[in-house]
């Protein structure tokens, strides 16, 4: 054999898989279809946000949490129905006992640290037991999604007992009793820059074998044509325009290999994608888009110009608004608001949008508090398609029938809209449930520090029609942009992937986003904030401890 355990895929599940069966004593085989340059796959692109319980961070800011609370936030998200939810509710279990438990001091023991500043990502806006979490448990990693990849590649990298083959494209697998063997492509070798879509010519091949193999390769947020296959037809039929969250690579390939040699999907209607997606005005993979991460002040319209619905405000349900989106026959929506709320409530994910975090910059992370957005943001504003600015609504609203001439915004219609909110804020106290919650939300120390903007008129009271104290007039227009899958191969909680009728798979394990970040969808139909990066991280801990304990 040609090692103990082969790892197909080298993003953060499997350097994470890899890196304890090494650490076990175990040899491994690590094969990854993308160069050298793009270790650790999908994470390194991501804001390095991390679900985690009652933790020190939380406890500094005053917020009370506990393992029981997040459990009843996550079945009130899951919303678990179907019989193939058996493995994924246990695994749902473990995962947030693992948030915890000793997440955080395993992690915080590998040198990971975070910014001190808990966030409050999803809040629903649902009576329980609805989806939302009813504390902020989003922890920024310091360093971002590189800061998150460096410990496990670091470790993967130093270790003898791992053999790292890029450009090694899996695309035959075969489980037996004495062992697994895979068989694939050798493609050609590439310098392009991390993320950037690779060529695959194949210029050899290549069979492996080894007692067990672990598939970590991902979902197939990348593969519009596999997103569109699985799209639940509950949310209405799939957008004819979508944006993409992830790089090319994200295909879904491996399921299709694995499906071949006998392992079960489970869930794959079950996905994640954003309704405020916008188009890069730098990109770097193909439709190439980024989310934008909302505090919970700018109105939010649909296609046509009317607002979506209570509790679909920025920030409270990306999944029900994007629901509402799609099943109105459309694909896109607005947000507007005015410059000043860009500034303070408009943040951007991913490691490439955040260089202060991402650097560890001191410098550049005061200027969160300070007045006005992000370099990120302010590039977004001055050079983005689908950000547009004006003195007034009239103004506003024919750049955005310009930008989407096949759905027309009403002027008048967009004005009485913007008026009837404005006098609900200068009543200091209203019934519009989204002033509500922005009352609400300042209540929370780092909300009210820098995530939301005093409440406040966006036009101008002595001049109708025209933007008010802050600032012009800003319209957003937002893609669905493609993300993650929730669904995946069916595995046990030692990470086995399992075969129609419940029974082993022999030598096969799956970890990360292939295995539905464990048991085929440990999320059920929602996902609270940070735990895809989590469910990462545990899914290729326990796969990696399971499978060296099972071959020692």
């Amino acid at each position: 054999m040609d090692a103990d355990v082969i790892v197909v895929g080298a993003g953060l599940s499997g350097l994470v898989a890899t890196a304890e069966l090494a650490e076990a004593g175990k040899s491994v085989l690590l094969l990854d279809a993308e160069p050298i340059q793009s270790l650790g796959g999908q994470a390194h692109w991501s804001f390095g946000g991390l679900f985690l319980i009652d933790t020190p961070e939380q406890r500094r800011l005053g917020v009370r949490d506990c393992e029981e609370l997040a459990l009843a936030d996550w079945y009130g998200s899951a919303g678990f129905d179907r019989d193939e939810d058996y493995w994924p509710r246990k695994w749902a279990e473990s995962f947030v006992h693992f948030a915890a438990g000793d997440a955080r001091s395993w992690l915080h023991g590998l040198g990971v640290r975070w910014f001190p500043l808990v966030q409050w990502a999803e809040r629903g806006g649902y009576a329980t037991p609805g989806h939302g979490n009813s504390v902020p448990r989003f922890h920024v990693t310091w360093g971002t999604g590189p800061g998150l990849v460096e410990p496990f590649a670091n470790q993967v990298l130093a270790s003898p007992r791992v053999r790292l083959r890029n450009r090694h494209r899996v695309t035959g697998l075969a489980a037996g009793a004495d062992g697994v063997t895979v068989t694939g492509s050798v493609l050609s070798p590439s310098d392009a820059p991390r993320g950037v879509r690779t060529e695959r010519t194949e210029v050899g091949g290549f069979t492996f074998s080894a007692q067990a193999v672990v598939i970590a390769a991902g979902g197939i947020g990348g593969n519009l044509d596999l997103v569109r296959k699985n799209w639940p037809r509950v949310w209405g039929e799939p957008p004819k325009n979508m944006i993409i969250g992830v790089p090319d690579y994200v295909d879904g390939s491996m399921l299709e290999v694995a499906q071949a040699a006998g392992a079960r999907v489970i869930n794959p209607d079950r996905m994640w994608h954003y309704p405020e997606g916008i188009v890069n005005h730098s990109p770097v993979w193909t439709r190439h888009g980024i989310r934008i991460l909302p505090g919970p002040s700018s109105l939010w319209l649909d296609a046509e110009g009317r607002r979506l619905p209570a509790p679909l405000f920025p920030g409270f349900d990306a999944l029900g608004a994007l629901r509402a989106i799609t099943a109105a026959g459309h694909d896109h929506s607005w947000f507007v608001t005015d410059v000043e709320t860009v500034g303070k409530e408009f943040a951007l994910s991913g490691s490439e949008q955040n260089a202060d975090l991402t650097g560890k910059n001191l410098r550049l992370l005061a200027g969160r508090v300070a007045p006005g957005p992000t370099p990120e943001v302010r590039a977004f504003l001055d050079h983005g398609v689908d950000f547009l600015t004006a003195q007034t609504v009239a103004e506003l609203a024919v750049k955005m029938n310009q930008l989407t001439p096949d759905h027309r915004i009403d002027p008048d219609v967009l004005r009485q809209t913007i008026e009837l909110r404005d006098l609900q804020v200068g009543s200091g106290l209203g019934k519009d449930p989204q002033i509500t919650a922005i009352t609400a939300a300042r209540q929370f120390v780092v909300d009210k520090l820098m995530r939301v903007v005093p409440p406040h008129t966006l036009l101008d009271r002595k001049h109708p029609g025209r933007a008010g104290t802050g600032g012009p007039l800003v319209a957003v227009r937002l893609h669905v942009l493609t993300r993650k899958t929730l669904g995946g191969l069916e595995t046990d909680l030692d990470g086995r992937v399992l075969v129609p009728g419940g029974d082993v798979l022999p030598g096969v394990y799956a970890a990360g986003e292939a295995a539905g970040f464990g048991g085929g969808g440990l999320h059920g139909y929602r996902a609270l904030e940070g735990t895809f990066l989590g469910g990462c991280l545990f899914s290729g801990r326990t796969v990696g401890r399971s499978l060296a304990g099972a071959l020692a």
